[in-house]
């Protein structure tokens, strides 16, 4: 699944290819991609705005328009790309937004479980996936005290809580992994039991390695692409995720995995006691 810095590197690649494009037309191909009660609305309401600027929110994607916003979450497997008109559609394509200069950008997602939602603008942050989220992973939004507000009383396991997007926006399995080892905090650590001095160190491993990420595009698995279908490359400087029975980097002790509420979780057993 695209996690904060893949999505930022989509972020990117929106930003310098579809700026200033008016929307002529919109084909839908799997509705239930578009949360909205009525596609044709949907389509109606978008047919001749046009794109002002990119922003993201954790996970979420924000296409800002003349009037509306375009919320748009890849989840899985989703993926924009920008193509002529004339360019053979792939299977896989769903949403087609045609632009007054031949051009499409075209939402590819072979699992289908992406969303999409239109909402006028100054309601973006209101919707119910947003509203809940918690602060970027940067500095300026994301601070001690309100991370030891937030986990005195947590019992949950310190990955499931990094992973919940309430604590903090954005974070999936491979950073929830690699920020953890970063921290050398234990992915079961119940929350509440983080010392003050864990969650500053903990909170300074979130901002660095999402930058981190950020800065290499992003992480390319198995199959995530950015706009340009370029792969990203943090994926080679991974300490632990997807390094099991592999010497740890610090201490050449093997890295573990274990399930931890149904999702793998690598860590160093000497360096996260």
């Amino acid at each position: 699944m695209p996690e904060l810095p893949e999505v930022e590197s989509v972020r990117q690649g929106l930003d310098q290819t579809i700026i200033g494009k008016t929307i002529q037309a919109i084909e839908v191909r799997w509705p239930k991609i578009i949360q909205s009660k009525s596609i044709d609305e949907f389509k109606m309401k978008l047919v001749n705005q046009t794109i002002q600027q990119i922003k993201r929110r954790g996970k979420f994607l924000l296409i800002y328009l003349d009037k509306d916003v375009l919320i748009s979450h890849l989840r899985m497997e989703g993926k924009y790309f920008l193509k002529s008109k004339e360019e053979r559609l792939d299977k896989h394509t769903h949403v087609i937004f045609r632009f007054n200069d031949q051009m499409e950008l075209r939402y590819n997602d072979v699992r289908k479980f992406g969303r999409m939602q239109l909402v006028p603008i100054g309601e973006e942050y209101q919707t119910k996936s947003i509203i809940k989220l918690g602060p970027e992973p940067i500095e300026g939004q994301l601070f001690t005290n309100d991370m030891k507000q937030f986990l005195m009383n947590k019992t949950k396991a310190i990955k499931t809580i990094l992973l919940d997007q309430t604590l903090v926006a954005g974070i999936g399995n491979i950073y929830a992994d690699e920020i953890l080892f970063d921290a050398g905090i234990h992915p079961t650590r119940p929350g509440k039991t983080l010392s003050t001095f864990e969650i500053e160190v903990l909170r300074q491993s979130i901002i660095n390695i999402m930058q981190e990420a950020i800065k290499y595009g992003g992480s390319t698995i198995r199959t995530y692409h950015n706009m340009l279908g370029e792969d990203g490359t943090y994926q080679d400087y991974h300490k632990v995720y997807g390094k099991k029975n592999e010497s740890c980097s610090r201490c050449k002790t093997m890295i573990e995995k274990i399930q931890l509420n149904g999702r793998g979780t690598h860590y160093c057993p000497h360096c996260q006691k």
